[in-house]
């Protein structure tokens, strides 16, 4: 038995986990492989038996998974966003889910031919979409504007919604007063909403209470956080049924939006739970299916019903909860082709279709069946679909280039100016008005500030942005920075300059590899080198490179001279030289370089502690013993502290 349950575990872990790392590789979305495997492990090949493993175990864990879910959901909430979309958000988890209930109703009835009962409870497990698949499909098609605010709070808000309505349902069903759901949906909601909002604010005070008294170290904050978030769901589920998704919404949103405690270790760790949860709960809950359960659907009905939900009860949901929002009809388009089903309506429907078989009301097995039916078809259709959609509608980038500086110095805008002049995006941010006013001179987009103030952030434009670039003359900067924005491009996207305290131009930092970017350039040089080199006379060049002029002539021509910086591929794509990385230019790209003059040699292969550089480093960095600021030596040693 010991060994039995270890197996499945270790089995779910490790095919959620690779599937997302597979997902990642074909740059598809990863709730699509996590099901497709979930199923070929579990009804294709009967391998793997979650009720076996976990017994009755299973859906509790399902249910506090969920929980989890939801509360690093809302510690991605913000008070902006909401006050920027609200009214939207507001519309489609009232007005939305309504005209989806309604409608979807009617198509269970009369189509699928269910019971009354069967067909309001089916839709109204149906009516979430969740944000275990809006999330993912987010982060892949990262839409410009207002929807990707408005998809991610309605995703977040409408799974305690559609399982307090699913479950309200079902108690109307099993007590036989479906006549009298309206009344009972009504007093049910207000409580739910009393008691869920309730305990999510209580728990959220003790917990900043906590931490604003430092009454927790920091190597056990994401302990107790977990702890208040249990605790919160568990009483809250006791004192109302599913009230519990809703409080730990809640808790997550006022945590998020206060500013007296730092939560930043909290938010990181529970990013880190959620792939995990997510990779589990989807290979656990499609590996449960059995093919007996798909056998009352007749295909074509099933099929038909799918579609009708896709094309016509969603688009009808939207364009009538936004019939007066400030929403342009592209925008419409798009939040109408995104609603992807998810862990919600999976284990709600599970649940529910149990206790109603042993209620003995007919067609109760065909509940599961039609929930992961249209789950599979709306993660399929949506996950293939969505980022082709959002592209052609020019709300997104398939594989955005644009390249993000921080520094607005000479060199970074005419570094920005060329490859603006090859179509590539750039955006600039210096906290020096005279660089940013002359990087707007010359038609750049440039934003002025610190580039880690939130408010910054907020007025900084990312759409067809995918990569970072760190080019100031503070070492440190350049370090915190490109750390907090390879959380948003991935830490292969994230690059600064070499230190000007390293002893080796072409050697790592000396800080730990996660402690800072990718290092900038072949060779990697210091901010004033490159500095002295631009004000020397060195240029920036973009050279094409053919079958006349291979990259081994452009050596030739330029020995020891050139600095590589960049490379725009044939196919248009930009990668970027590191000192990490051997790039050899081929045939169609065009190579972007500093070309040094034939005096300034020496610069190119000094070590940047002499002359210039070795005076910069004296007079910012006496005290300095490592790459990061006090600020990042500080939140390297607080977990030992």
């Amino acid at each position: 038995m010991h060994e039995t349950l270890l197996i499945g575990i270790a089995a779910v872990l490790i095919l959620g986990i690779f599937a997302q790392w597979l997902a990642w590789r074909l740059r598809l979305p990863s709730i699509l492989l996590l099901l497709t495997i979930g199923l070929v492990a579990g009804p294709v090949t009967g391998w793997l038996s979650p009720e076996a493993v976990l017994g009755e175990l299973l859906f509790p864990l399902v249910s506090l998974a969920v929980a989890y879910i939801l509360y690093e959901g809302g510690l991605s909430l913000s008070v902006k966003e909401l006050r920027e979309v609200g009214r939207v958000v507001f519309s489609l988890t009232s007005i939305g889910v309504a005209v989806t209930w309604v409608l979807g109703a009617l198509a269970a009835r009369f189509l699928l031919q269910l019971s009354w009962p069967i067909a309001i409870l089916l839709t109204a497990v149906l009516v979430v979409t969740g944000p275990t698949v809006i999330g993912p499909l987010l982060r892949q098609i990262r839409p410009k504007g207002k929807t990707m605010a408005i998809l991610k709070w309605e995703g977040i808000l409408i799974d305690p919604i559609g399982a307090v309505l699913a479950v309200l349902v079902f108690e109307a069903i099993l007590s036989g007063q479906l006549e009298q759901a309206p009344l009972i949906i009504a007093r049910g909601v207000l409580i739910t909403a009393v008691v869920g909002v309730l305990v999510g604010l209580l728990a959220a005070g003790i917990m900043w209470l906590l931490l604003s008294r430092y009454w927790v170290p920091d190597q056990l904050q994401n302990g107790v956080s977990l702890l208040f978030v249990t605790l919160a769901f568990v009483v809250s589920d006791l004192l109302h049924p599913e009230s519990g998704l809703l409080a730990v919404t809640v808790m997550g949103f006022v945590l998020a939006n206060q500013r007296q405690v730092p939560i930043k270790q909290i938010e990181e760790f529970k990013k880190n739970v959620r792939e995990l949860l997510i990779a589990a709960l989807f290979i656990i809950l499609a590996a449960r299916l059995s093919w007996a359960d798909f056998q009352e659907i007749v295909w074509w009905r099933g099929a038909l019903f799918v579609l009708l939900l896709v094309l016509l009860v969603r688009p009808a949901a939207v364009f009538i909860s936004t019939w007066r929002a400030n929403l342009s009809v592209k925008e419409k388009l798009f939040l109408s082709w995104m609603a992807p089903r998810g862990i919600v309506a999976a284990s709600v429907a599970s649940l529910f279709a149990l206790r109603l078989e042993d209620a003995g009301f007919a067609g109760a097995e065909s509940l599961v069946a039609l929930t992961f039916l249209v789950i599979l078809s709306t993660v399929v259709v949506y996950g293939l679909t969505a980022a082709p959609l959002a592209n052609w509608l020019g709300l997104a980038e398939a594989s955005p280039q644009g390249v993000l500086f921080m520094g607005a110095h000479p060199l970074t805008r005419e570094l920005a100016e060329l490859l603006q002049a090859h179509g590539i995006r750039v955006g600039l941010i210096d906290s020096n008005w005279r660089n940013h006013a002359a990087a707007r001179m010359a038609g750049l987009k440039s934003y002025y500030g610190n580039a880690l103030d939130e408010a910054v952030l907020e007025s900084v434009d990312l759409a067809g942005i995918g990569r970072f670039l760190a080019m100031t003359s503070n070492d440190e900067a350049n370090a915190l920075s490109a750390l907090h924005f390879a959380e948003m491009f991935g830490s292969s996207e994230a690059f600064q300059l070499q230190s000007s305290d390293s002893s080796d131009p072409s050697a790592e930092q000396s800080a730990p590899r996660h402690l800072h970017g990718r290092i900038l350039f072949q060779p990697a040089l210091a901010y004033a080198q490159l500095d002295e080199l631009f004000a020397g006379g060195a240029q920036l060049k973009s050279t094409p490179i053919t079958k006349e002029f291979t990259y081994a002539d452009f050596q030739q021509q330029y020995p020891g001279t050139a600095v590589s910086l960049c490379l725009i591929q044939k196919n248009g794509r930009l990668v970027i030289f590191t000192a990490d990385n051997e790039l050899v230019p081929k045939m169609g790209d065009t190579l972007i370089s500093l070309v040094a003059q034939p005096e300034q040699h020496t610069i190119l292969t000094d070590s940047p502690k002499k002359n210039v550089v070795k005076q910069i480093a004296e007079e910012s960095a006496r005290a300095k013993t490592a790459v990061l600021n006090n600020a990042a030596v500080a939140k390297t040693f607080s977990s030992i502290w």
